[in-house]
């Protein structure tokens, strides 16, 4: 393999940076979140990695790499680094998708359980010292809808439907999942509304881009049953996030769990932190112990791919935004 020149976004000495040392001794690594080194190291970059999600940096940094090859960003989401020069750009990126779908899946059903099972009420009576028998719902027999049918969408489904229940899935192509063996029903674009009213748990998995932005507002909210719940591991802006709080606090739905939200962290005193209704994580539903190792390991992947000559792994439609 000839040398190669790969410049890392990133701190230092952040933890994860010491898996470079994993790649070959012809590869000169460069580290750096300081603008100005960077300047320097990127028209030499063979290979830039987002390393540390630092997405106006890698926008400032982009334009000033002539002959990069490859780029990939660490995590999943990358709305943040596409810029106009990234889009137009005839240069593969990459990035971290499918790390971290088990996990959220896992996440997922944790929700409809909450609700299903009210543990928050089991909480509230062990904490009082109260015996107080209720009724709980099953899950078995209740439908799923998921937006967004990706990597995380189908490990969703895939649990959701070994714990019986009905899953239903909106995508764009919504053809190359019509033999998917955990679906009852694929739908398009074009028949969100139809899938919404069908549903008792609504599941958001979507990465956000200008047709996501605002995708579940109040006609797609007014949809749902009363005893919905919505479940969101895509992005926060996906959803109106006033229109779902409002939903929320007239009990026009049963419940939300949400790990992602417009502005984060979520400001002190926000609506959600107060409410009954709501399951709030604080976008660490992925966090499994060595998290961002894990996402490095998948740069490491995708390298030894690229250093075979072998196409790459998790190339992004830069124009569809994922």
């Amino acid at each position: 393999m000839p040398p190669l020149t790969l410049v890392v976004i990133g701190d230092p000495n952040a933890s994860h940076i010491r898996l470079l040392k994993q790649l070959p001794s012809s590869v000169e690594t460069i580290v750096s979140d300081d603008f100005e080194k960077l300047k320097e190291a990127a028209p030499k970059a063979d290979i830039l990695l987002n390393g540390g999600f630092h997405a106006d940096l890698f926008r400032k940094v982009f334009p000033l790499v002539t002959k990069a090859q490859w780029v990939h960003n660490l995590s999943t989401g990358v709305e943040g680094i596409l810029s106009p020069e990234v889009i137009a750009s005839p240069i593969p990126l990459t990035n971290g998708r499918g790390v971290f779908s088990s996990i959220l899946a896992e996440f997922v059903i944790a929700g409809v359980l909450y609700f299903a099972k009210d543990f928050r009420r089991m909480i509230r009576n062990q904490v009082a010292g109260r015996w107080e028998p209720f009724d709980v719902d099953a899950i078995e027999g209740t439908t799923m809808a998921i937006i967004g049918y990706g990597d995380i969408g189908r490990t969703t489904a895939k649990l959701a439907h070994a714990m019986g229940m009905k899953v239903v899935a909106l995508r764009r192509r919504a053809a190359l999942s019509v033999d998917d063996p955990h679906l009852t029903a694929i739908y398009p674009l074009e028949r969100l509304h139809e899938i919404i009213a069908r549903c008792d748990y609504l599941v958001i998995a979507t990465p956000l881009t200008p047709e996501t932005t605002g995708m579940i507002g109040e006609a797609e909210l007014n949809q749902l049953k009363k005893d919905a719940v919505v479940i969101n591991v895509g992005r926060g802006p996906v959803i109106v996030e006033s229109v779902l709080i409002k939903a929320l606090e007239e009990k026009r739905i049963k419940g939300a769990a949400l790990d992602v939200f417009d502005k984060e962290p979520l400001p002190e005193g926000h609506p959600f932190y107060s409410m009954e209704n709501v399951l709030l994580s604080p976008h660490c539903a992925d966090h499994l112990p060595g998290w961002i190792d894990l996402a490095m390991n998948r740069f490491l992947s995708n390298f030894d791919l690229f250093s075979k000559g072998q196409p790459l792994e998790n190339i992004v439609d830069k124009k569809a935004g994922y």
